[in-house]
């Protein structure tokens, strides 16, 4: 959390738990790039506070960016109960001595609640924790910006309509596959396109669906030792990735923000390369393999046999267009562009995307031009939460990337016709019942003991529908 230089500490505050190394490592660079970028521009005067409560141990809370003498950005505190190991990583991210003695370690939220701040990052990637967060700051007065997908698809339309209540924005992550769909989407349909698909690229086969944190490595092609001990990967956070989850909770987010469909039966994952997706990421009717007209959809770049296929978009994000007459139609082809046969539809795509090195575009997009790049604006579509095995009653859920349950992406419809328990509240939710493998897990299922904040937005959502 970004903290102003005079800020004072609490010496009752909580205790709080540092981030996992691999994910303070890059959060890092990603801020150092961001200085290096701006330095010699009259910009922001920002600082940095890492938070996350004791009962969530291994994240990242927030920046917080306050807009003053327009200079440089600047770490000047970091908030964490394990100042020595926060230190440790400051170092290991490339930040000098000099620097690092700078930074004002505390430990305490509510100190910088007060203070002049004008911009708050929620980053811990924790669902329950980046709403209870959010909420505390935009009743505050401040705005958000959520690298924190996780909040987002569990309770971000409740966060962006109270932002709006209050007068200041709750933005998604600029450099998050997320938001880089939608400006993509954005500029299609200010130009007069209408989006037909729109969604990213990953490395996806059925099999990951029951992968655990325990046997993630493999699929990478990597040893326990290399990645963990060697590389500090998370496994958990790794095996979110490969397992469907992350797919399922960013397509969700799409789809929330930008009024899209959700798949009839959750995301298929057809495995494409970038020169095809106009000619297959297209309605059934017109030889295609999505369900509608306007949809999300992801996309692997292994094919069934788990081989690469030639030209994919593993790390990239992608929309189709349709032209609305025979004149874009034509432009479509004077251009150059890559169509399906017909030439009605076509492809544009991004093949990246830096999360940490991006988000300065979030920041000055808020600070400067008053705008979210990219928010929650409907309420569309939820991620269900299955059983990867056989669970018993008295087990504890262990939340996104886990051992216990796998996030399928469904309507918001269905999440609340079904009572289905939402993948963003599985973490240490207590099960009441036995579920088998790959049955739904439903609210009623488990003992759940959330925030009030959490309840109440889960509240509001539902009442939308």
């Amino acid at each position: 959390m970004l903290v102003t230089k005079d800020a004072k500490i609490n010496p009752n505050a909580k205790a709080i738990n540092v981030a996992k190394k691999d994910t303070v490592n890059e959060f890092f660079k990603g801020v150092q790039k961001i200085f290096s970028l701006i330095d010699d521009v009259k910009t922001l005067s920002t600082y940095l506070y890492v938070n996350s409560p004791s009962s969530f141990p291994e994240s990242i809370e927030s920046i917080i960016v306050k807009d003053t003498e327009l200079e440089k950005i600047e770490i000047d505190s970091i908030v964490d109960i394990n100042i020595d190991r926060a230190k440790k990583n400051c170092a290991s991210s490339g930040l000098d001595t000099d620097t690092v003695n700078k930074i004002n370690f505390t430990s305490s939220l509510d100190d910088i609640l007060d203070r002049n701040i004008e911009i708050y990052i929620e980053a811990t990637g924790n669902p329950i924790i980046g709403t209870v967060h959010s909420a505390k700051v935009i009743k505050n007065k401040k705005h958000v910006i959520l690298v924190n997908v996780e909040a987002d698809i569990t309770c971000g339309k409740y966060l962006s309509d109270l932002a709006k209540d209050n007068g200041v924005i709750c933005s998604m992550a600029y450099g998050d596959q997320p938001s880089l769909i939608l400006e993509q989407i954005e500029w299609a349909r200010l130009n007069g396109f209408s989006v037909v698909c729109a969604g990213k690229g990953t490395k996806y086969h059925p099999t990951f669906e029951y992968s655990t944190p325990d046997t993630v490595w493999g699929h990478y092609g990597l040893t326990k030792e290399r990645a963990e001990n060697e590389s500090g990967m998370n496994p958990k956070m790794f095996n979110s990735f490969l397992c469907g989850d992350k797919s399922a909770i960013e397509m969700c987010a799409v789809s929330n923000a930008a009024n899209l469909k959700c798949p009839s039966s959750g995301l298929t994952f057809p495995p494409i390369g970038v020169y095809d997706i106009a000619k297959k990421m297209i309605p059934k009717n017109d030889g295609g393999l999505i369900d509608f007209d306007g949809q999300v959809e992801v996309i692997s770049s292994i094919d069934s046999n788990k081989k690469d296929i030639p030209n994919d978009l593993r790390w990239g994000v992608y929309i189709v267009i349709k032209a609305k007459n025979d004149y874009v139609k034509n432009c479509f082809k004077d251009y150059g562009m890559v169509t399906d046969t017909s030439g009605n539809y076509s492809a544009i795509w991004r093949p990246y995307h830096y999360i940490g090195l991006e988000l300065a575009q979030s920041i000055y997009s808020i600070a400067l031009d008053n705008r979210a790049t990219g928010f929650t604006k409907k309420y569309n579509a939820d991620v269900g939460s299955y059983a990867k095995k056989d669970l018993k009653i008295g087990e504890k859920l262990d939340g996104e990337g886990g051992f216990c349950a796998r996030g399928r992406l469904i309507t918001s419809q269905k999440s609340k016709n079904e009572n289905i328990l939402p993948l963003g509240l599985t973490d240490n939710a207590v099960l009441k019942k036995d579920i088998k493998k790959d049955e739904v897990i439903k609210i009623d299922d488990v003992e759940l003991n959330l925030p009030k904040e959490v309840i109440e937005a889960r509240d509001y959502q539902y009442n939308l529908i």
